[in-house]
């Protein structure tokens, strides 16, 4: 379905009443809205229900200024110390918080919730970008990238969510570039793979001159709705200065920590939604990133879109 922020905020009003995310049952109160932008089935129960709400919601309004968060904590009872049984109770905690009279946290929370829901269509994107014909998308990717082993080393864990039902393999892959001094072609045999959990490596195959296909095999089909975690770790040798994400399927949350070590590069940039073959263009700008004492640096990107990169470079 299109979703329509005025119809987010109605749904978000009539939630925050009551219990809010603790109301039992809990699916009675969520609308045809909030159901698709959180993708919650006809036969979750109340704990996935809860689940499925918070994971969508909480992090978007962990994202709005202070005053609002610390409303819409409570408002929605994700805040443990809010917890109360009534809205009105919750809406006091708030003021105490903020050191504010009850009326002004109220004219918050309406506010809050106009933001929030401006964000939820905003992260659900168009209404084709999660159609059954592309099977699945990635709700979380987590990549730890250490590049001071003998051999870089990154360990990916990743949670997908099926569009559609009897997805059984993820069509994983990963670039090598080969630059003009790499010395030749990538082979297969370039990339190391190991499965930690979440599913069977089914083989691989070269897609293009430098990208390998990994079909994994998931232990059972997923149905439509459904999530599911793998966890994986590559080893290779970066045949250019750069790590990016360039996913071929819908992303929501891409968080990766690169640690340098001891040998920081001079310079570190930001690459978002570039072309995946801009890597040797070395005249782009970007945003500079600074390491930390640990020789480490931290970038995260919410909404990838395929067929573009997500990452860093560094000089």
């Amino acid at each position: 379905m299109s979703l329509s922020a005025a119809d987010v905020v109605g749904e978000l009003k009539t939630l925050r009443k009551g219990r809010a995310i603790f109301t039992t049952p809990l699916a009675d109160r969520i609308g045809p809205a909030l159901r698709a932008a959180c993708g919650i089935l006809e036969d979750d129960g109340t704990v996935e229900v809860r689940r499925k709400l918070s994971d969508r919601l909480r992090p978007l309004v962990e994202s709005l200024p202070d005053d609002l968060k610390i409303a819409l904590l409570a408002a929605f009872a994700f805040e443990e110390r809010a917890r109360k049984p009534f809205y009105q109770e919750r809406v006091h905690w708030a003021a105490n918080t903020l050191d504010r009279d009850d009326r002004t946290v109220r004219r918050r929370i309406d506010e809050g919730i106009e933001q929030l829901a401006a964000l939820v269509v905003a992260a659900a994107g168009p209404a084709d970008r999660r159609t059954p014909g592309r099977g699945w998308h990635t709700e979380e990717l987590r990549v730890t990238l250490a590049l001071d082993q003998p051999v870089a080393e990154a360990f990916e864990f990743r949670r997908v969510v099926a569009d559609a039902d009897e997805i059984a393999v993820l069509d994983l892959a990963l670039t090598l570039p080969a630059t003009g001094g790499s010395g030749g072609s990538v082979r297969e045999t370039d990339l190391g793979v190991d499965v930690f959990h979440g599913g069977v490596l089914a083989g691989r195959a070269m897609e293009s001159s430098d990208r390998i296909g990994l079909p994994l095999r998931l232990p059972e089909p997923l149905r439509r709705g459904a999530r599911h975690e793998v966890g994986l770790r590559f080893r290779a040798n970066l045949r250019e200065p750069r790590y990016v994400c360039v996913p071929r399927h819908p992303c929501d949350l891409f968080d990766l920590h690169v640690r340098f070590g001891e040998r920081v590069p001079k310079r570190i940039v930001c690459e978002e939604k570039v072309s995946p073959a801009g890597g040797a263009d070395r005249t782009r700008t970007g945003t500079a990133l600074a390491a930390d004492d640990a020789g480490e640096v931290h970038v995260r990107f919410r909404n990838l879109a395929p067929g573009f990169a997500y990452g860093i470079r560094w000089s």
